[in-house]
C-alpha cells in the first residue's frame, strides 16, 4: 500500500506540475495580446510598498471585516504550510524525516500548528459563509459565480490543513512521546498531541505517516492539475495573479481607479485630440473587440476572483438591472480565452481551428446576448453596458485592484464613436452640450440667471473684474447650479454664504460652459474635449488658481481630468470650504429659538462623485453637526459603501426601464432612517452635497409622498442651504 500511495503522489506530482507550467505559459500568452498601456510602472517603489500593505495587510479585504480576517487565515495558512508539503515529500521515504535546521525548532513548530488550526477555523467559517449565501438567490454576492471552483478550493485547504494536523498528531507518537532522541517532546506539538490516541505501534505510526503525507501531496498537486487545465478559475489563479495586478494598478499612490477617467489609448499612447486629424482612418477608439482591451484589462479578467464583492455593491443589480460588475468581468474573461487560440493563430491556419474557437471569434463584444437570426450571440449586452451609473462601488470593493468602469466605460466609447450605437436619450444629451453647452440645451445667455434678486452683486470675470487675480475663488456655477430649479437654490445659499464670511469670489457667468462630465461618461469622448478644451483655455486665460464648486460631477472632471488639459487649480467642493469658514469663526451656525420648531432631523446622502471618486466625507458632516438643534442620523448604507442616486454615467439623461428605480431604492432607505431617528411632523431633511442627487432623490421622494410612503415633513435640500437656515437664525 505504501508503494502504490508513493507512486500516485509523485505521478500526480508530476502531472500537476506539468500542466500548472502549460498554463501560466498559456495566461501569459492570453495577457500579452492585449493592447500596450502606459503609466503603470512609474513610482515603483510606492508601488512595491502600496502592493505589499494590500497583499499582507489585506487592507482591501479588510472592508469586511469577518471575511477580510478568515481570509488572511487562509492566505497565510497558504503560503506557510508550503514547508510541510516539502516535508511530506520526505516523509514519503522516511517517516521521521524532517526539514533540516528547523524541522525541529520549537518556534516553527508552534508557528505551523497556529497556522494550521487558523487556517482550519477560518476556512469552515468562509465555506459555512458561501453554504448560508447560496439561499439568498440573486441578493448573494456568489450568484453567478461558478460554484463548484470555490468549493473545490475551499476543500482543498480544508483537506490540506487536516492533513498537517493529522501527521502532526501521527508525529507526536511516533517522535515526541520520550521514545525518541531527538530531543522532541509533548512541547513541541502543543495543538496536536491529544488528537490521537496512544498505543499505536511504531510501524503502524510510521505508515500512516507515510499515507497521509502521501494523501496531502495527492490534494495539493490535484489542485495544480485542476487550475491547469482551468486557465480562467480565477478563484484559485487570483493566489498568483493578484500580485501583478495590484502592482500594475492605475493609480502608483495606491487608491483604486476612481476619480479621472482613464484617457483612449491608441498605439500605445493617450489619444492627443489636439492631432485628430493625423489619426489613423483604421483606430479604434475604445473597445470594439477584446483585443482592444491593454494586456491589463486581460489581466484584471484573469484576476477576478468571483467574490462577488462589486456585484454586492452594485446599484444597478440591487434594483433588478442586468448588469453585475462580476459577471460583465467574467464573460470578458472566457471570451478572452477562448477567442485567444483564433488571435494567436496564424492567418492561413485559422480555418483549420476547431469550430468552437471560430464561432468564439464572430462573436460581437457587444450586442444582444439572446441568439440573434445571424445564430450569434453577443458578450455584452447593450442593457448591461447602459445599466451602469459609474459610480465606482465595484472598483472601491474589489480585492484585487480591478478597474471595472474604466473597462463598461471603454466599451461604451466604442459604442458611440465607432458604431454610433447607443440609447436614443442621449441624442438630446450630445445635442444641448454640442450646440448650448449645457445638458439641457438651455440658453447660453441664462447662465446667470440664478443670481437674480439677490441682495448683493455676483461679480463676473471679464465684466465686474477683469481676471481671478483680484478675487481668492472662481465659484465654477455647473449647469446644473445655473439652469436647474432646485439647484438654483444651492447656488444662491453658497453665494449668499461666501458675502456673508467675506471671501472673495468670481463666476465666468456666461463665459462658463459644461465640464464635459455626461459626455465622457456616456462614452462621448468627442463632445468631452471639445467642452473641456474650450473651458481650459477659459480658465487659463481668468488666471484660475483656486476653484469651489457644488456640483460633485464638475469637481471631479476639474480636479482630477483638467489637468491632462493643462490646468493646474486647486478645486474644492463647497462642503469643504463652508466647514473650514464654520471652523475659523466666519460663519456662525444658530439654533432655533427656543419653543420654536426650528430644529431638523437630517441624513445626509454621500454623492458617489464627491464620497468614493475624491475621498471627501467628513467635510459635509461636520457641516450637519455644526448646526445646533439638528439630528443627524446615518443611513445604513454611507460612506465608502454608499449606495448609488442613479444619476451618474449619465444616466440622469437615461430612462430606467429594467427593475425598479436607483433613486427610490434610496430615497426610501433615507426615509426609514429619518423615521427610525424620530422623525415625524417636525421638518426632517435629506441632505446631499451634489445637484444630481438633489433631483434624484427629490423625484424619489416626491413619488414616495404621493402614494403616502413618506412624511410631507421630509424634504431634499443641500448641506448649504441648511447651514444657510442656521447662519440666517442669527
Amino acid at each position: 500500500m505504501e508503494i502504490v500511495a508513493i507512486v500516485v503522489a509523485l505521478a500526480v506530482s508530476v502531472l500537476g506540475v506539468a500542466l500548472f507550467a502549460r498554463a501560466v505559459a498559456s495566461i501569459v500568452g492570453v495577457v500579452r495580446l492585449g493592447r500596450p498601456v502606459v503609466g503603470r510602472r512609474d513610482q515603483p517603489g510606492d508601488r512595491w510598498r502600496h502592493m505589499l500593505t494590500e497583499t499582507l495587510g489585506h487592507t482591501r479585504m479588510l472592508q469586511w471585516t469577518l471575511v477580510g480576517a478568515a481570509h488572511w487565515f487562509v492566505f497565510v495558512a497558504f503560503g506557510a504550510l508550503f514547508f510541510t508539503l516539502i516535508t511530506a515529500y520526505g516523509q514519503l521515504f522516511q517517516p521521521r524525516f524532517a526539514l533540516p535546521v528547523i524541522g525541529h525548532w520549537v518556534v516553527y513548530e508552534w508557528a505551523s500548528e497556529l497556522i494550521a488550526w487558523a487556517g482550519l477555523v477560518a476556512i469552515l467559517v468562509l465555506m459555512g459563509l458561501r453554504i448560508r449565501s447560496r439561499t439568498r438567490g440573486r441578493a448573494s454576492r456568489f450568484f453567478g459565480s461558478r460554484g463548484w471552483m470555490g468549493i473545490y478550493v475551499e476543500l482543498t485547504i480544508l483537506g490540506i490543513v487536516v492533513c498537517v494536523l493529522t501527521i502532526r498528531a501521527l508525529e507526536y507518537h511516533l517522535l515526541g512521546a520520550g521514545s525518541s532522541t531527538d530531543g522532541t517532546s509533548r512541547w513541541h506539538f502543543p495543538l496536536s498531541w491529544f488528537l490521537l490516541r496512544s498505543g499505536t505501534a511504531a510501524g503502524s505510526l510510521e505508515t500512516a505517516v507515510v499515507l497521509v503525507a502521501a494523501l496531502k501531496i495527492v490534494i495539493s498537486m490535484a489542485w495544480f492539475v485542476v487550475i491547469g487545465l482551468n486557465t480562467t478559475m480565477g478563484v484559485a489563479w487570483h493566489r498568483f495573479t493578484a500580485w501583478p495586478n495590484i502592482w500594475f494598478k492605475r493609480r502608483a499612490d495606491g487608491r483604486p481607479a476612481l476619480g479621472a477617467l482613464a484617457p483612449i489609448v491608441v498605439d500605445g499612447a493617450p489619444l492627443d485630440f489636439a492631432e485628430i486629424e493625423d489619426l489613423d482612418e483604421n483606430a479604434s477608439l475604445g473597445v470594439g473587440k477584446v483585443e482592444d482591451f491593454t494586456w491589463k484589462g486581460l489581466l484584471d479578467f484573469t484576476s477576478c476572483t468571483e467574490c462577488g464583492r462589486c456585484q454586492s455593491q452594485c446599484p444597478a443589480w440591487h434594483t433588478g438591472k442586468p448588469l453585475s460588475p462580476k459577471l460583465v468581468v467574467m464573460d470578458l474573461r472566457e471570451h478572452a480565452y477562448a477567442k485567444a487560440p483564433y488571435l494567436q493563430a496564424a492567418e492561413e491556419a485559422r480555418a483549420s481551428l476547431a469550430a468552437a474557437t471560430l464561432a468564439e471569434a464572430e462573436r460581437p463584444l457587444v450586442g444582444p446576448i439572446q441568439v440573434s437570426d445571424s445564430g450569434v450571440a453577443g458578450v455584452i449586452d447593450p442593457d448591461v453596458l447602459w445599466s451602469c451609473t459609474s459610480c465606482g462601488a465595484c472598483v472601491q470593493q474589489c480585492p484585487v485592484d480591478i478597474e471595472h468602469v474604466d473597462h463598461i466605460l471603454d466599451l461604451r466609447r466604442y459604442q458611440v464613436l465607432m458604431d454610433s450605437d447607443f440609447p436614443k436619450e442621449l441624442n438630446g444629451l450630445f445635442k444641448g452640450l454640442e450646440t448650448k453647452g449645457n445638458p439641457w440645451s438651455a440658453s447660453p445667455r441664462g447662465r446667470m440667471d440664478w443670481a437674480k434678486d439677490l441682495p448683493f452683486e455676483v461679480p463676473v470675470v471679464g465684466e465686474d473684474v477683469e481676471d481671478l487675480t483680484s478675487v481668492e475663488y472662481l465659484f465654477w456655477v455647473g449647469c446644473a447650479g445655473a439652469y436647474e430649479d432646485r439647484a438654483k437654490k444651492t447656488t444662491r445659499a453658497v453665494a449668499e454664504l461666501l458675502n456673508t464670511a467675506g471671501v472673495s469670489y468670481a463666476v465666468l457667468g456666461n463665459g462658463e460652459t459644461c465640464t464635459g462630465d455626461p459626455a465622457r461618461r456616456a462614452g462621448n469622448e468627442f463632445v468631452f474635449q471639445q467642452l473641456a478644451m474650450e473651458n481650459a483655455e477659459t480658465l487659463k486665460e481668468a488666471h484660475a488658481t483656486k476653484i469651489v464648486t457644488t456640483c460633485a460631477h464638475c469637481l471631479n472632471t476639474l480636479k482630477n481630468e483638467y489637468p491632462q488639459l493643462g490646468v493646474e487649480a486647486e478645486v474644492v467642493h463647497h462642503t469643504q470650504l463652508l466647514n473650514r469658514l464654520v471652523r475659523d469663526g466666519r460663519l456662525t451656525p444658530v439654533a432655533p429659538p427656543v419653543g420654536s420648531v426650528g430644529g431638523r432631523t437630517i441624513t445626509y446622502h454621500d454623492p458617489c462623485y464627491l464620497g468614493r471618486h475624491n475621498q471627501v466625507y467628513d467635510p459635509p458632516r461636520d457641516l450637519l453637526a455644526s448646526i445646533p438643534g439638528a439630528t443627524v442620523a446615518e443611513m445604513p448604507r454611507h460612506g465608502k459603501t454608499s449606495f448609488c442616486c442613479g444619476a451618474g454615467g449619465a444616466r440622469m439623461w437615461m430612462e430606467e426601464k429594467i427593475g425598479t428605480r436607483i433613486n427610490v431604492n434610496r430615497t426610501e432607505e433615507a426615509v426609514k432612517t429619518l423615521q427610525l431617528a424620530g422623525a415625524g411632523a417636525e421638518p426632517a431633511a435629506i441632505a446631499t452635497g451634489c445637484p444630481f442627487c438633489r433631483v434624484m432623490l427629490s423625484d424619489g421622494l416626491t413619488g414616495l409622498q404621493a402614494d403616502g410612503a413618506a412624511p410631507e415633513s421630509v424634504e431634499v435640500l443641500d448641506v448649504a442651504q441648511l447651514l444657510l437656515e442656521s447662519v440666517h437664525r442669527g
